[in-house]
């Protein structure tokens, strides 16, 4: 390790940090210490492990304890900007400084405190370090556990840490605090791009199911047909007042459009065939992911048979958003509806993503336990439905521009996975010193003699020694 780090730089422990290792680098106290049962909505806060994220404190669900307790537990304490680190959890050993909105507390059992000297020591800059792959690499070497991955307190008072001058530290820290705000601000922007997108695809399935996708194609295809229904019986919806639509255009029920199936079979006597529930299908988009066979899935309740090319359908809230087209024969859970389109399969599929055929199914709920849309209210759900061949070109339009969309969504996830590496990356060249590479061959008096990393080590050793390494006394209940 050391053959990677500038010559004026050494390698030190974490505990050559501070004055006393047993007092400035703690964990939290035992289980039985500090049960759940103690915590309460005022008094003295407590720091848990979701609290703690990679370089950021999150001030979210605060517990606290009695002040008495936190008497009690003065070892396990912390004070605002000593840094935190977890020891269990995937990933572990998270870092950051505990804000100044924070003045001081308690730790729980899965949190490491270390608290250094300012004078030889940048916060920041040893915060950095505790997070970059220098220090993940030596943690992941000494992890116990599988379900619950953990690191003991030894460990991270020996961890190996690059040390240079304080001041080299301070421009190290600067020039972190710079580039990895760029890199947020990059991942905060790509973060929003699922968000447009998503409008975006909303947009484009109301522009296609009120006639304006194809206006154009409509003025060159005049002679097209309307579509041979009757739509007398739109009952339900007569007092709503129907969004317009094209003149050649018919505004029809669901159930002139659709038959909704039903076909309960026994999942016993199917035990290789496909399953498919609700939580199988993304929310309005209509993909379909991890789904397994009846036997894998486990499941005993009745199911309704499907086949390639139906539509289904989750009739239950949350899931309402929930409709896909199926591309294999299975059996889906009873609270989704198997439904055979008698238009373009794809357009009365596009029709149920949008969040107006959404939102009028919400609002057509039975009175049951679990809230849900029956197939009488489902039945009665107006279609707006142009003819069959601008149903067929609304179509190739749609997954024309979902296509696109979906291309985009790619290079954006492609783009996130890049930029949430190059924060380690960034901080593997820090910890290499490839970042103050010019700034040392400016600065050499600022690294050498006693400005030097050798020297700081010194100073530190100096006054442990001076302190006489004497325990903190432990408050008394």
């Amino acid at each position: 390790m050391s053959e990677i780090m500038p010559k004026e730089w050494v390698l030190g422990k974490a505990s050559d940090f501070v004055i006393n290792p047993k007092n400035d680098i703690v964990d939290g106290p035992f289980g039985s210490n500090l049960k759940a049962s103690e915590y309460q909505f005022s008094g003295t806060p407590i720091i848990r492990l979701q609290n703690i994220k990679r370089l950021r404190f999150i001030n979210k669900n605060i517990k606290f304890v009695s002040n008495e307790k936190a008497d009690e537990l003065s070892r396990h304490s912390y004070k605002q900007g000593d840094i935190v680190i977890t020891k269990l959890g995937d990933p572990l050993g998270l870092a950051c400084i505990i804000p100044d909105s924070f003045q001081d507390g308690v730790i729980v059992a899965d949190l490491v405190r270390l608290r250094t000297n300012d004078l030889a020591f940048d916060k920041k800059y040893l915060t950095y370090a505790l997070n970059s792959p220098l220090i993940i690499n030596q943690l992941n070497k000494h992890i116990k556990g599988t379900t619950r991955p953990r690191i003991n307190l030894g460990i991270i008072r020996d961890l190996n840490i690059p040390v240079t001058s304080i001041f080299e530290q301070k421009i190290i820290a600067e020039k972190l605090d710079t580039l990895l705000a760029q890199v947020d601000n990059t991942k905060a922007r790509l973060e929003q791009i699922p968000q447009i997108l998503k409008h975006f695809r909303q947009a484009v399935l109301a522009a296609a199911t009120s006639g304006k996708l194809t206006e154009e194609w409509r003025s060159e295809n005049i002679n097209t047909p309307t579509f041979s229904a009757t739509s007398d019986s739109l009952k339900h919806f007569r007092n709503a007042k129907l969004p317009v639509i094209p003149e050649n255009w018919q505004w029809l029920r669901f159930d002139q459009v659709a038959e909704i199936a039903s076909n309960l079979k026994s999942p016993l006597d199917y035990p290789n065939t496909t399953h498919i529930a609700p939580n199988h299908i993304e929310s309005w988009t209509g993909k379909v992911f991890g789904y397994q066979t009846i036997l894998e899935d486990g499941v005993t309740s009745a199911k309704h048979e499907f086949y390639k090319g139906q539509i289904i359908y989750s009739k239950i809230r949350p899931y309402l958003c929930k409709v896909a087209i199926a591309t294999f024969d299975g059996l889906c859970s009873a609270d989704m509806y198997p439904i055979n389109s008698k238009i373009d399969t794809h357009f009365l599929f596009r029709w149920m993503l949008t969040t107006t055929f959404t939102d009028w199914a919400s609002n057509a709920e039975s009175r049951t336990v679990l809230p849900k849309i029956n197939q009488k209210d489902l039945s009665e759900i107006p279609v707006p439905t142009p003819p069959l061949p601008e149903q067929h070109e609304i179509v190739r339009r749609v997954e024309q521009l979902f296509t696109w969309a979906d291309s985009i969504e790619k290079q954006v996830n492609n783009a996130l996975a890049r930029v949430n590496n190059l924060t380690q990356s960034i901080l593997a060249k820090a910890f290499r010193g490839e970042l103050t590479a010019q700034w040392r061959a400016e600065n050499p008096e600022l690294i050498s003699g006693e400005n030097s990393a050798a020297a700081l080590l010194e100073k530190i050793k100096a006054k442990r020694a001076a302190s006489g390494g004497k325990k903190a006394s432990r408050k008394k209940a």
